[in-house]
């Protein structure tokens, strides 16, 4: 067993990542004293502040956050009392110099979060080693975006594997944070009435779906150089593709765990220059309408010219025995008509009907899991309705639904970052991603790009407010599959 860090490093602590999630994430812990009770939070960004301003800081970033009935004077001042700052400026070897006489000695165990552009990452890990701050006792959580290829994904993986050994390095997707993602594992591993239906005889389609309402919402740097693949497919959407198609790991742990997962992105079916025009669909919003609002097109909000997709729509197969055959359709983008993440599982229908002629129709099973923004997970049969029948037994399809929040009303719903954090802190690797499994996402989608470029691909205009552009409704309707919306 890992012993816990004594010490907490946090880069980019004035970030907005910082203020919306890491600040509450750590200050929900420490309220409920799951930290190390002597824990300490040392801060940084190239903001000048000193550790009395950056206490306000926080503490204002804390009052606007957590949720009032969370936030207790108590509690507040105590995990306050935790934090110092040190300004760093990656390019300035003597910043982490000043960094290091704060943090002290590491041999009871430091550990790094490291949220930074690509561009800093090479010189704040040198920084760090330089410093004394990566020794045998150090661990590093490592904030995406790590790198826009292959190419650039290696070139961050080996500054850091310089100094860092694989396992002291933390790649954070904090979609496997969510309580949902987790309880993907205990619904398929916990239970023995899905496994012998959770392959290609039982399962006819999976879709998954990340949609959001918004557009560039002060991202514009990041986004129009990433786009919708890079900004969510390569990373959640592949994860959760990874969770559903996995085979049974022979225990919960780090190395179990992702050896079946990067197992099944080695077996995804290349998308490439052959196959990119018939089982990819790119767009691109223009002025519409979301949440009854008038809102602009993408050009209009970038104010230039840009060929970056907003919304992309796949069709994946994975070529193993279990999914053979089996289509999997990935869909995200920006601007489209509700915030939804989701997991649509339709299993196949009964191999026959004995209530043919009688007026039934048949509906074929579906597992619906809803990530956000509400956690819940739906099954959907078919059930008698109420009556004597005298025209033909009537059927309908009904819901069993568990609401995890209602199912666990007594449970307080957490950020996902607080078990990250927590778990970084103690050196759990579970929820972690693994650089193998790094790279066989960034193979896959490489291979897409490319499809893209050789076949001279341009995202298709679609309104705001719509389910992206009307190819993506074709994608799957010649499989004669409908998106569940």
């Amino acid at each position: 067993m890992t012993a816990p860090s004594e010490k907490l490093l946090l880069f980019g602590a004035t970030g907005d990542l910082s203020q919306r999630m890491l600040l509450p994430s750590l200050y929900g812990l420490a309220a409920e004293e799951l930290l190390p009770a002597g824990l300490a939070i040392v801060a940084t960004a190239r903001s000048a502040h000193d550790d009395t301003s950056f206490r306000a800081f926080a503490d204002q970033a804390l009052r606007r956050f957590v949720p009032g009935e969370r936030l207790t004077e108590e509690a507040l001042a105590s995990f306050l009392g935790r934090l110092r700052y040190v300004p760093v400026d990656a390019s300035n070897e003597s910043d982490f110099a000043a960094l290091a006489e704060v943090v002290g000695s590491t041999e009871k165990g430091l550990s790094i979060f490291l949220s930074t552009a690509p561009s800093l990452f090479s010189a704040t890990i040198d920084g760090l080693a330089k410093a004394g701050l990566a020794g045998e006792g150090v661990r590093i959580g490592l904030e995406k975006p790590l790198g826009y290829d292959m190419a650039s994904s290696r070139q961050i993986n080996d500054a850091v594997a310089r100094v860092f050994p694989e396992h002291r390095i933390f790649r954070i997707d904090h979609y496997l944070g969510k309580e949902t993602v987790q309880n993907l594992l205990a619904l398929r591993f916990a239970n023995s009435l899905f496994e012998p239906l959770w392959r290609a005889g039982g399962i006819d389609h999976v879709q998954i779906t990340v949609s959001e309402t918004v557009g560039l919402e002060g991202r514009v740097g990041f986004y129009d150089g990433a786009g919708a693949i890079r900004d969510m497919v390569q990373n959640h959407m592949l994860q959760l593709l990874a969770l559903v198609a996995m085979e049974p790991p022979s225990r919960y742990d780090s190395t179990a765990v992702r050896d079946e997962k990067v197992k099944v992105l080695r077996s995804l079916r290349p998308i490439d220059r052959t196959n990119a025009n018939s089982h990819s669909v790119i767009g691109q919003y223009g002025a519409g309408a979301v949440a009854g609002g008038a809102v602009p097109g993408y050009i209009d909000e970038l104010g230039k010219p840009s060929d970056t997709e907003t919304f992309v729509a796949l069709k994946a197969h994975i070529d193993n025995w279990r999914w053979r055959g089996v289509p999997f359709y990935l869909r995200t983008g920006k601007r489209l008509p509700s915030r939804q993440s989701e997991i649509f599982i339709q299993f196949k229908s009964v191999p026959h009907s004995i209530f043919d002629g009688r007026g039934a129709v048949l509906q074929p099973n579906k597992l619906i899991i809803r990530l956000q923004p509400d956690e819940n997970v739906r099954l959907l049969m078919m059930s008698k309705v109420p009556g004597l029948d005298r025209e033909g037994m009537r059927l309908r399809e009904m819901p069993l639904d568990i609401s995890l929040p209602n199912a666990f009303a007594d449970t307080r719903r957490r950020i996902a970052y607080e078990r990250l954090l927590l778990d970084l802190i103690e050196g759990d690797q579970t929820l972690f991603v693994r650089r193998d499994e790094v790279e066989a996402q960034w193979e896959w989608i490489d291979g897409i790009r490319d499809g893209w470029a050789a076949n001279a691909m341009k995202p298709k205009t679609y309104t705001a407010g719509t389910w992206g552009p009307s190819a993506a409704i074709a994608l799957t309707e010649r499989d004669g599959v409908t998106w569940h919306d």
